[in-house]
């Protein structure tokens, strides 16, 4: 019994630090949605802060962590969010993981890189991999008892930190102003900025505050695991089960997640017996879990209002071009690699790394296919090249003949595939990621470690391949064959894009229960993906083995494909082009600096670099050289453009105007306008929406906005609120130009839009979405207790009408100065919508301006006193109620003049 308890204990220190890593991960994900791959990475500098102030310039170990967890780290995050995280919470989720994905890589490199520069001139230590520094604690650590089981000052330590960060952080995110703007920005960024909520300040703060706390991890787990980059990696990764459990949104459930994990990897090593027989498997305990908890618990059952899942391409800036145009470049390079490589001799050693890089890019082209075409993030492509080459040398070692050997490789490779894709079937995004890695780890530490499959540390021999007048010990051979076979895989890969099955792809992708509907299978389209992606992922590993001669269980270690994904999608993860250079930058790159006699963390903190440009183009290198291109061809004609159409808004404005002049009683002055939009033109890309809108709300009056769909409404609403860039014109606020103010901004100086759709935080309770904009929600639960008695519920569990009276009832508690609804009584019961407009009809009566946008219009010409007219972008007709009759309303809807 008493080893068992020890088990325990002892798994709960170790808990705590997983604990800890996982709170900081389960924090900036719930406050910005981005997954940082990278917040291990942030950890082991902490550490080698820690031990270089400690050891090195010899401060006390608690100032050393102090500066190390109180100071850099917080530092390291908030510098971090300013240069890549605000860009990546923007990008879709490819873009976050591979940018987080170069940090991993870069960051540790950079800290040794300092450490290796200043360690001579002030006497520093450096970084040894294979050390255990001390901890927080005193050395030598003082040991106390506990029921018969021993632990350290350093283990309590630990647990100690631990148990009040984890309390702290729950505090703050549940009960501060600060926690729930974070929630709110993350659960609906853009209408948090609408409620005035600086959504860049809270991803800030969570950033900052998850930095530390991966901080205090890695300090806390210094003494144990080293100054090993790769070791904080990999606690990363088993910190994730944690969060995963705590469904990446629950601190306490995560915190106690932590703590099991550690209990249960402890017991399993103490008292798994049968584990012995497996080899790895104890180690891979962590995998498991992370995998099961990902299939178990990754569905989220929960109602969300005002979503919709898109996916749509980017831009295609060379479209103008001709073929010939957009295939000169790659047909140049194509003469120039070939030219170069057969005038070298047999011996050169850079045809071998061409070579190298070429058979890097034909598993690259893997990425193409699931990535770039299917939108699923898959870090198991090294591990299926592996498969593909081991598969092949226990063929051949077997007697059989080497083509069918590769046969073999790259059927079983392919088979894999299939199996991993049927987690696919109800998995995506980031889940898929980590479900993914952790098959490919599990792989890693389990399959790939059976002596009778991969031969243990000798491996399997292998031949090179014989083209009957030669073979592939040239390397010249082997560039030509690698070029003839990438050149077919693209081939295949434009035939799929454009045939049915990329078709329904891309359906899928996009939108996969509209594509469901339509009759496309989405099990098949995944599975039928994940098959031609680990085919040519296993055709590239038997190539790799078969041009090395040998293959062991290490050459294509899990990790690689974590690197691989970063360096083709920083390409251009969606052409074959992106993924050609990617495999000649990773082979040739490296190379290069160790013949220039450079460090060797150099390239990783490139690499890193790159990661943040990856924040600011999400479509890679190849992408962003067209678009720049096109951005300088076609920019002189917008701003043209832009200017023609405020020219000729002017001149058609005039004779609308004086007709449009509304006519107030005569014994009241007319107020003057509170909110003005002055001849504005604004669009969404290259699509210009809005044709010199003129407009002009005054307190206590409502502005009725009314025109057929696509006459430009929301369009307006959305640059009113400060949603949409003006591209031309102004917008002002009580004779202030506020045309450059964000949203948030414009909230906060109260102007509110109620955006179509529902205005609610559908992750947020009630209470929660009241307090977004109001102090104390106590007088709403008066004025309407249908609120109160569901204070406690989700939003997004309301039905329509009590979501769009949440939407509306803080207004009456808190009146902005301008209020903006883009069409409120949508699919309302009628009389939710009596209510709705009741409260409208309450607050012009307080005085606050309203701008009105309603598809039912007698509704809102029962309201409004002012009506503007819109049709193609333009006002064209403003006046008073009374002069709105039938054949002017049919006119503006039916789109006629």
């Amino acid at each position: 019994m008493s080893e068992l308890f020890g088990y325990i204990v002892s798994g709960l220190v170790t808990g705590a630090v997983f604990a800890v890593m996982a709170s900081g991960l389960t924090l900036s994900y719930s406050a910005t949605g981005v997954f940082n791959f990278a917040h291990g990475a942030v950890g082991f500098l902490a550490a080698l802060l820690f031990f270089e102030l400690n050891a090195g310039l010899g401060l006390p170990a608690w100032t050393a962590g102090l500066v190390a967890v109180g100071l850099f780290s917080p530092l390291l995050g908030y510098v971090l969010h300013r240069a890549m995280f605000r860009g990546l919470a923007q990008a879709g989720e490819t873009a976050q993981i591979v940018g987080t994905i170069g940090l991993t890589i870069a960051l540790p490199a950079l800290g040794l890189w300092i450490v290796d520069l200043v360690a001579e001139p002030f006497g520093l230590p450096r970084a040894d991999a294979t050390s255990l520094p001390h901890g927080l604690g005193p050395y030598p650590a003082v040991t106390f008892t506990f029921g018969g089981v021993h632990l350290d000052s350093d283990q309590l330590i630990t647990f100690a930190f631990a148990v009040l960060a984890a309390a702290g952080l729950w505090a703050f995110m549940r009960h501060t102003p600060y926690g729930l703007r974070m929630r709110a920005s993350v659960d609906r960024r853009r209408l948090a900025t609408l409620r005035g909520i600086d959504a860049d300040a809270s991803s800030a703060m969570a950033w900052t505050l998850g930095s530390a706390l991966a901080g205090l991890a890695g300090v806390l787990a210094v003494s144990t695991l080293g100054l090993d980059s790769t070791a904080f990696t990999v606690m990363l990764f088993v910190s994730a089960t944690a969060a995963v459990f705590g469904r990446l949104r629950s601190i306490p459930w995560t915190f106690a997640a932590g703590l099991g994990l550690g209990v249960v990897q402890n017991l399993v090593a103490g008292y798994a017996d049968f584990a012995e027989d497996v080899t790895g498997l104890r180690t891979a305990v962590p995998v498991i879990l992370l995998f099961a908890g990902l299939i178990l618990l990754n569905r989220s059952k929960e109602r969300v209002a005002g979503s919709a899942a898109e996916d749509a391409p980017p831009p295609d800036h060379l479209a103008g071009l001709p073929m010939w145009r957009r295939r000169l470049p790659w047909a140049l390079g194509l003469a120039v690699l070939l030219a170069w490589t057969l005038t070298r001799s047999a011996d050169d050693f850079y045809v071998s790394v061409v070579a190298q890089g070429l058979v890097l890019a034909l598993i690259f082209c893997s990425f193409v296919v699931v990535t770039g075409i299917g939108g699923m993030v898959n870090l198991a492509q090294a591990s299926f090249a592996s498969m593909a080459a081991l598969t092949c040398g226990w063929a051949f070692s077997s007697g059989l003949p080497l083509p069918v050997a590769i046969l073999l490789g790259v059927l079983g490779a392919t088979a894999v595939g299939v199996l991993v894709a049927l987690p696919a079937l109800r998995l995506g995004g980031r889940i898929l990621t980590l479900a993914t890695l952790a098959l490919a780890l599990l792989a890693d530490q389990v399959l790939f470690q059976i002596d009778a499959f991969s031969n243990g540390t000798i491996g399997w021999p292998l031949p090179a391949i014989s083209l009957g007048f030669t073979d592939t010990t040239d390397p010249r051979v082997r560039v030509v064959l690698l070029l003839a076979l990438i050149g077919l895989v693209g081939l295949l890969v434009r035939n799929l894009e454009r045939s049915a099955s990329g078709r329904a792809v891309l359906a899928v992708r996009s939108a996969p229960a509209a594509a469901t509907t339509s009759g496309v299978s989405a099990p098949r389209t995944k599975i039928m993906l994940f098959a031609l992606a680990s085919g040519i992922a296993g055709l590239g590993g038997v190539l790799f083995a078969t041009f090395k001669g040998s293959v062991t269980a290490t050459d294509l270690p899990a990790f690689a494909g974590f690197v691989w994904l970063a360096v083709v999608v920083l390409q251009g993860v969606r052409r074959i082009g992106g993924a050609v250079l990617g495999g000649l930058i990773a082979a040739v790159f490296p190379e290069l600096l160790a013949g220039w006699h450079i460090s060797a963390h150099a390239g990783a903190i490139l690499f890193g670099l790159g990661g943040m440009i990856l924040a600011r183009h999400p479509d890679g290198v190849l992408a962003q050289m067209a678009e720049s291109r096109y951005r300088r061809r076609v920019g002189r004609q917008r701003r043209e453009g832009a200017a023609a159409i405020q020219r000729e808004a002017a001149a058609a404005a005039a004779p609308v105007t004086a007709a449009a002049t509304p006519r107030p009683e005569e014994d009241r002055p007319v107020p003057e306008a509170l909110f003005r939009l002055e001849n504005v033109v604004a669009g969404y890309g290259d699509v210009t929406v809005l044709r010199g809108v003129d407009l002009a709300v005054r307190p206590g009056e409502v502005v009725a906005l009314l025109g057929a769909n696509g006459a430009g409404k929301s369009t307006t609403c959305a640059v009113a609120a400060g949603d949409l860039p003006v591209t031309v014109g102004r917008v002002i606020l009580d004779g202030v130009d506020v045309t450059s103010w964000p949203a948030h901004r414009r909230a906060g100086a109260g102007v509110l839009l109620a955006p179509e759709g529902r205005g609610v935080f559908p992750g947020l309770s009630v209470d929660e979405n009241l307090r977004t904009w109001l102090a104390d929600p106590g007088p709403v639960y008066e004025r309407m207790p249908q609120l109160a008695r569901r204070r406690g519920v989700a939003a997004g569990a309301l039905s329509g009408g009590e979501q769009q009276l949440l939407t509306l009832a803080p207004a009456l508690v808190r009146p902005p100065r301008v209020l903006i609804a883009d069409e409120p009584s949508l699919g309302l019961a009628p009389l939710v919508a009596e209510q709705v407009f009741e409260v409208f009809a309450e607050l012009r009566a307080r005085g606050v301006a309203l701008l009105l946008v309603e598809e039912k219009a007698t509704s809102a010409l029962r309201l409004a006193d002012t009506v503007v007219f819109m049709r193609l972008g333009r006002a064209t007709w403003t006046g008073p109620r009374a002069e709105v009759d039938g054949a002017r309303l049919a006119a503006a809807y039916l789109g006629v003049s």
